[in-house]
């Protein structure tokens, strides 16, 4: 049907903060022009949305039995692109308040911001409401016709050029809604193209609750899942929208749904992939978590919205207090933002709190996959340290092979005399059982975490205690063995006695010699005088100084067993061949350096194990 227009143009003035934002907009340097594509469709299913309102309470609806819908259509040789939408539609007097004046559209918050930061990003045009003016952006002519969804009401025709003001004419024989046809400017003619702009709207719009067609396509035909009710979902729809967001054809791991009205409107579906995939070689990942506002693209992969340490999360989180196009600077400074990454991180970490209470095994293959994430996040996250504390898993000296503890599990077996949660750094369950610092445990029948990962003691570092008990490393805790003195061991005056020559006899090689009151079945130990200091980190410091030359060796104090029979015949033999002795002494440290973990070249050590044997075998 053709327009029909009646009577002379009415001839409008924008008003002056009008003017000054159309001037930014138009002459602004800003490259990200696309978005004005995402504002028009908002725009529309806001209008949509609105009529839905209206239909639902029942007040009469011009044309009620036309369904709100949004319709793209580009013509490349016209070089325009014309959004259309069934939805609320203007009367005269909204048509000059919402596009000629400041009465509702934030313009002077959006200016006063501009001025403030001294630069003309037009990137925070959707945060005031402003989103319109963006079409000025790409198109030299901008034409608008509207009918009021109003059975009373009229249509209008509204039609700028930007900076000149704008005209009004009635128009006759309209459909109820709005229909915005932009003339491209010649350096924006790539939106009159079906495939540019389909991939736009694909990007922003793809769960815009309202059908939008392109050019008689429908576009957007996956929902927005995360804003209906659990209860009405069924588990098919969750793996496929899981496949949509997270690329991933395996079923999730784990998921959350849920809605929080306070302290901020959030709505979020996300998922916890069936593989860590770090682990399989695809370098440091991005989290692919999406934001949104209202069901329109705020952010792909967002950054801020979680710590860094849950990057492996994948899914949406929809916040309706969230502006439209903040920019990416912006978000990351933002309180608002600030607030829902305390929000969100909380929820999900009670969420795996609640996995790990219900179904033990699940929660167990998650650990397996993503302890990394959990442990990097007890170094690097203050704020959850304490929640992330609970979700840490070990082996224990109590527990079979290959079954792992909490730590407040752990807390609740410990005997009254107990005053520590202690760890023991090693590379597997036959090296930690077989330690020497794990003699004096055993021995008192105290509980100990093996801890596998190198990282494990960086973690224990910053988590310094739990559940009010400090976390104690077995090589730095201070324990003494039972009383009960083995028959040949050396009197306490006899030990200090051989503690003193064999410190004579290393030299430099240590710091201090001493009777260890630790050991049982070990003849000696090495500890590091640095009570901060482990041979796990002195391992792992040498590993990343690797490149930088050889260092000066370590000295680290000697512990020796008066019990152990190595070390009373050690005591005797010095009397006698004064430098056998001084060589098993060597031998005697070296091998304590051996189970500390802490000799990478084994040559000298073998050479003097060598000679030793041969000295041994002469005597048969």
């Amino acid at each position: 049907m053709e327009l029909a227009l009646m009577s002379n143009p009415e001839t409008h003035q924008f008003q002056a903060e009008i003017q000054q934002l159309l001037n930014i907009v138009i002459h602004s340097l800003y490259t990200d022009k696309e978005i004005f594509v995402r504002e028009l469709v908002s725009n529309a299913a806001d209008a949509c949305e609105k009529l839905r309102f209206h239909l639902a309470s029942g007040k009469p609806v011009h044309q009620s039995e036309v369904a709100p819908a949004i319709t793209v259509t580009t013509d490349d040789q016209a070089g325009t692109i014309t959004i259309t939408d069934t939805g609320l539609g203007m009367t005269h007097g909204e048509l000059v308040e919402n596009l000629g004046t400041i009465a509702h559209s934030g313009t002077k918050a959006f200016l006063k911001q501009l001025a403030e930061d001294k630069k003309p990003d037009v990137g925070l045009i959707g945060q005031f409401g402003v989103g319109f003016y963006s079409a000025f952006m790409v198109a030299k002519k901008v034409t608008v016709l509207s009918r009021s969804y109003a059975p009373d009401e009229q249509g209008w025709q509204w039609t700028s050029e930007g900076m000149g003001g704008y005209e009004l004419v009635p128009a006759a024989d309209l459909p109820r809604g709005t229909k915005i046809t932009l003339e491209l400017k010649d350096d924006a003619k790539e939106f009159a193209q079906a495939d540019a702009t389909e991939r736009i709207i694909q990007r922003y719009s793809s769960f815009v609750p309202f059908p939008i067609e392109l050019n008689a396509k429908r576009l957007n035909t996956v929902q927005a899942i995360w804003a209906r009710s659990k209860n009405e979902i069924k588990e098919e729809e969750y793996n496929e929208f899981y496949t949509f967001v997270g690329h991933d054809h395996e079923k999730p791991l784990y998921r959350l749904h849920f809605s929080a009205d306070a302290p901020l409107a959030i709505q979020a579906l996300l998922f916890v992939p069936e593989r860590n995939f770090e682990t399989l070689g695809m370098g440091r990942i991005d989290s692919e978590v999406n934001l949104y506002c209202r069901k329109v693209l705020i952010q792909a992969k967002a950054k801020g919205l979680f710590p860094e340490w849950l990057r492996f999360l994948k899914g949406v989180v929809d916040s309706e207090d969230l502006p439209l196009n903040i920019s990416r600077e912006t978000m990351q400074d933002t309180s608002l933002m600030q607030k829902l990454n305390k929000v969100l991180t909380g929820r999900f970490l009670k969420f795996l709190d609640e996995q790990a209470g219900k179904d033990p095994d699940s929660y167990d293959k998650f650990y397996q996959e993503y302890q990394r994430f959990l442990k990097e996040g007890v170094v690097t996250d203050f704020t959850h340290k304490e929640a992330l504390g609970k979700l840490l898993r070990f082996e224990s000296s109590t527990l079979d092979k290959g079954k792992v503890t909490s730590l407040a599990d752990y807390v609740k077996r410990m005997p009254s005399d107990q005053k520590e949660i202690y760890c023991l750094l090693a590379p597997n369950r036959a090296a930690a059982e077989a330690s020497p610092y794990y003699e004096v445990f055993r021995d008192r029948k105290f509980e100990v975490l093996f801890l596998y990962d190198a990282w494990d003691e960086f973690v224990t570092d910053h988590l310094h205690t739990f559940d009010g008990k400090p976390l104690k490393l077995a090589e730095k805790a201070e324990l003494n063995v039972n009383e009960a003195k083995k028959d040949g061991a050396l009197s306490e005056d006899a030990a200090k006695a051989l503690a003193i020559w064999l410190k004579e006899s290393l030299g430099e090689k240590v710091g201090t010699v001493r009777p260890s009151q630790r050991l049982v079945d070990s003849p000696a130990v090495v500890v590091d005088a640095d009570k901060f200091m482990t041979a796990n980190m002195r391992r792992m410091m040498k590993a990343m100084k690797k490149d930088a030359g050889e260092d000066e060796p370590v000295k680290l104090d000697l512990e020796i067993n008066p019990a152990h029979p190595i070390i009373t015949r050690l005591d005797a033999m010095r009397q006698k061949d004064a430098a056998l002795a001084a060589s098993v002494a060597e031998q005697v440290l070296d091998n304590a350096r051996v189970a500390a973990g802490l000799i990478e070249d084994p040559r000298s050590m073998l050479i003097r194990l060598n000679q030793l044997l041969e000295r041994v075998l002469s005597k048969e």
